[in-house]
């Protein structure tokens, strides 16, 4: 019998014997007196690698994000950023509840906007209109499909921040699977955005956590941001560790991820029940059915096949690639897909 394939997103990873290891050998503090080394590590080597002033542990991206918008802006703000981005599409509203401000959604391409549309988005300042104050950019988009920007097109839309006055946060959940593909450089980010959130239990493979990082001041009202939102933990040491582990042993295996997306992807744009796929970037891979054909229906015979996935729509459908994917198990997906018959 074939074994059980998860596709449904890249944070079903487990924690490998090797960095389960690592985390019960890692020495622990109180992480809300900032007493825990090993959390204290890790963001000194995110806070470095970004060359940027400070980091913060925390137990998820979306809370990394929240904290940066409630940070930037006030109350009566107002976000700019793609109408695919996680930030709008995926949390809860947070901008909403959590700091009082407004969004514009800008309608980009596969969740990438441009420094013209941020431009044309900055409103004036009247007494009946949000403040534009920060934009934000997802770098890869998980529901443009992995798209990703490449720094070229993200300093413009720098200019155009400075010359407004607004802050730029970066949702890098899946930065390093961009990295990996591009080779730019993690200082080259730093320079460019004002905070960075990354996470850490997507691709490389951590069980828990994200890192955002900034300057000094700015991570120090986010410290406190994060206790009111009950983020403040106590011996997190544990899960940094295999933070860590991650950092050190699981980024230049993410392009073997992208790559078997990739492959993924050229078998799907040859199926006959396929109408279009979204460009394959990195390791997430969107595609649409025929008419006809749902989704779930789709989804529930790839179930009686052993492999896992989720809707994106009404006849969309996702795969994501990680480290629980090798070759073996994109053969068998491949073999299916295949054998499919509508």
């Amino acid at each position: 019998m074939n074994r059980m394939i998860n596709l449904i997103s890249d944070t079903v990873t487990l924690p490998t014997p090797k960095m389960k290891e690592f985390m019960m050998s890692a020495p622990l503090g109180d992480d809300v007196f900032a007493d825990d080394p090993t959390v204290n590590k890790l963001q000194d080597m995110m806070a470095n690698m970004f060359q940027k002033e400070a980091a913060l542990f925390c137990p998820s991206g979306t809370m990394t994000n929240q904290l940066a918008i409630k940070c930037h802006t006030n109350p009566l703000d107002e976000l700019i950023c793609d109408h695919y981005s996680h930030v709008y599409q995926y949390e809860t509203g947070g901008y909403a509840f959590n700091s009082a401000i407004a969004v514009n959604p800008l309608i980009g391409r596969n969740g990438k906007i441009t420094a013209a549309q941020v431009k044309e988005a900055v409103k004036p300042v009247y007494d009946w209109l949000p403040i534009s104050k920060l934009v934000v950019l997802e770098n890869s988009c998980n529901k443009g499909g992995g798209s990703y920007y490449q720094l070229e097109e993200i300093k413009p839309i720098q200019s155009i921040c400075e010359e407004h006055s607004m802050k730029l946060h970066l949702d890098g959940a899946r930065l390093f699977n961009v990295l990996v593909e591009t080779k730019e450089k993690c200082a080259d980010y730093g320079k460019s955005f004002d905070s960075i959130s990354i996470c850490l239990s997507k691709g490389l493979g951590a069980p828990v956590g994200s890192v955002l990082i900034g300057d000094k001041e700015f991570i120090r009202q986010a410290r406190r941001f994060r206790k009111v939102m009950g983020g403040g933990m106590r011996q997190a040491g544990l899960l940094a560790a295999a933070c860590i582990y991650a950092m050190e042993n699981n980024i230049e295996r993410l392009k073997d991820d992208n790559n078997r997306a990739a492959q993924l992807g050229e078998v799907l744009s040859r199926l006959d029940y396929i109408t279009t796929v979204r460009p394959v970037k990195t390791n997430i891979v969107i595609f649409d059915l025929i008419d006809g054909l749902t989704a779930n229906e789709f989804i529930d015979y790839l179930k009686t096949r052993n492999i896992l996935c989720s809707a994106f729509g009404p006849q969309t459908v996702r795969f994501v690639t990680h480290m629980g994917i090798d070759d073996q198990s994109l053969e068998q997906t491949i073999q299916v897909l295949k054998e499919y018959k509508y």
